[in-house]
């Protein structure tokens, strides 16, 4: 059995057996996926799994040009899992767990943990512990991708302390994204990094979430990367930006959880 076929049956078995929690769902059998082709090999290949929150306002792309500045000479491929999906949603879906397994992976970033909106529910995270041993098998650095706080809503701790109870159990590192855009609308209140919908990125907010998993991915200052051309954001917002990304993550370590991972 290859690689890819096998880490496929180890996910699927893993989600027949359950987690359980508030957030599991029934797993049937899964439709058959088509092959999804391998990406070129990089010297720095980075998966991301999540949902729409790591799809807006090409966040992908932007992390990949802002690790080509700062790592010239080395190949670089940033690519992005099937679907938008919840983290406890991966592990039964086939693409998914096909495209983990296709390669050796550099890191892989790991985005949509459900979370109780009011605070009220807690949801399971099993799945997301899995997901992270499943990504040290295919030899990737784990990185946990909590998402911003929404509009006008106080849960940037909430949902970090979320993600670093995650990493306690099953150790990846942890990007301060949140903290990020706290520290960044109150130095800038006039700054506009949701969407109209209080929840998505705008693309400064895309721009923002990009630095600091530039930050962690490769342990350097965000405050190296270079002004790009990038429709939204202007030279003197990507300046505020990487400033704020510099500061932010030397107050709240990213590789905290994963002191030991290479960049």
């Amino acid at each position: 059995m290859n690689r890819s076929a096998l880490l496929v049956s180890l996910a699927l078995l893993i989600a027949a057996c359950g987690g359980g929690g508030a957030a599991s769902a029934p797993v049937g059998t899964p439709p058959a996926a088509p092959p999804i082709p391998a990406p070129a090999p990089a010297d720095i290949s980075v998966l991301m799994m999540g949902n729409s929150h790591t799809a807006f306002h090409n966040l992908p792309d932007t992390l990949a040009a802002m690790l080509r500045a700062g790592k010239p000479g080395k190949t670089v491929s940033v690519v992005t899992a099937p679907g938008w999906l919840f983290l406890d949603e991966r592990l039964a879906h086939e693409s998914s767990m096909a495209m983990l397994g296709s390669q050796r992976w550099s890191f892989v970033i790991l985005q949509a943990q459900k979370y109780s909106s009011s605070g009220l529910f807690t949801y399971s995270t099993t799945e997301a512990e899995q997901l992270i041993g499943l990504a040290r098998t295919a030899s990737a650095v784990p990185i946990l991708f909590p998402e911003w706080p929404r509009l006008g809503v106080d849960e940037t701790q909430r949902i970090y302390d979320l993600h670093a109870s995650i990493a306690r159990k099953a150790p990846a590192c942890v990007a301060p994204i949140g903290q990020a855009w706290d520290r960044a609308l109150a130095r800038y209140p006039g700054l506009t990094l949701h969407d109209p919908d209080g929840n998505h990125a705008a693309p400064p907010g895309s721009f923002l979430a990009a630095l600091v998993l530039y930050a962690t991915v490769t342990g350097a200052s965000p405050a190296t990367v270079p002004t790009f051309q990038i429709n939204g954001v202007d030279a003197d917002t990507q300046d505020k930006l990487r400033i704020i990304a510099a500061e932010t993550v030397l107050a709240v370590a990213p590789r905290a959880f994963c002191p030991n991972d290479p960049v």
